[in-house]
């Protein structure tokens, strides 16, 4: 069963996967899940990640996602940002976590993105998987067309076995990347002030994203390294496992 933890008067839920093999000098892992996802959408992929990386491996849901509390208010276009600067440290020190490696996919990508180049949390490296860093117009053609899908199909009764709310995490998601006032946004300038090492991670077929999103990362972040899959899309986890899991491991190991 997860756990729950306050959060500024709001419960979000948490759960540990402790390594079989722990390494003495591993650091921790905080995943952070993608707009539409959830603690419990990650499935099995973090026990996974701990018996490839040897590192204790934590997520959780981010209010209004999984079983945490609903949202208290209306998203805004500084949604990214105040999940990373306020939401994302203080859970950080309610799990007590000692200069943890953050591991976001997709929209937990870009958190973790800006938290590291914004915020004083001491991080001993980022992980991030079909990150936005600013965007592109196949983003918007991406989410124009999830949102045809989401009004003709079964989504709406698949994703609510994942959340309290399954239509206010799809409409936060849909309304706020097409909100005009959204079109602006862009985070490459916080990239440089990055000060521990990046592992970013991009699938050639991303219906998402184009490789420009990560190829800024390594153009502006001091310690960069890509992970380029052919046949991948939005979904790295799932679409190429044991590649990813790979690079992990490996990327851990020289921390």
């Amino acid at each position: 069963m997860n756990d729950m933890i306050d959060i500024r008067g709001a419960m979000l839920e948490v759960a540990h996967w402790p390594s079989d093999a722990p390494r003495g000098d591993a650091p921790p892992i905080l995943m952070l899940h993608e707009g539409l996802g959830s603690l419990g959408l990650w499935r099995d992929f973090p026990q996974r990640v701990a018996e490839a990386s040897g590192c204790d491996v934590y997520a959780y849901s981010r209010i209004g996602y999984g079983r945490s509390d609903p949202f208290r208010a209306p998203r805004t276009p500084a949604y990214l940002h105040e999940q990373a600067q306020v939401d994302l440290p203080a859970v950080v020190a309610a799990l007590g976590l000692e200069r943890p490696v953050l591991f976001g996919h997709s929209d937990g990508g870009s958190i973790a993105l800006i938290a590291a180049g914004s915020t004083d949390l001491a991080l001993a490296g980022v992980v991030v998987m079909a990150p936005h860093v600013r965007v592109e117009a196949v983003t918007l053609r991406g989410i124009e067309a999830a949102a045809r899908q989401w009004a003709c199909s079964d989504w709406p009764q698949r994703l609510a076995r994942h959340h309290r709310d399954a239509p206010a995490v799809f409409a936060a998601w849909r309304d706020t990347w097409l909100a005009p006032d959204f079109r602006d946004w862009n985070i490459e300038h916080l990239l440089p002030a990055i000060a521990c090492p990046v592992l970013a991670i991009q699938g050639e077929d991303d219906e998402y994203g184009t490789m420009a999103q990560i190829d800024r990362i390594a153009a502006a972040a001091p310690e960069a390294r890509l992970l380029k899959l052919p046949g991948c899309g939005h979904v790295p986890h799932r679409d190429c496992p044991d590649q990813v899991l790979d690079a992990v491991a490996g990327f851990v190991a020289t921390l």
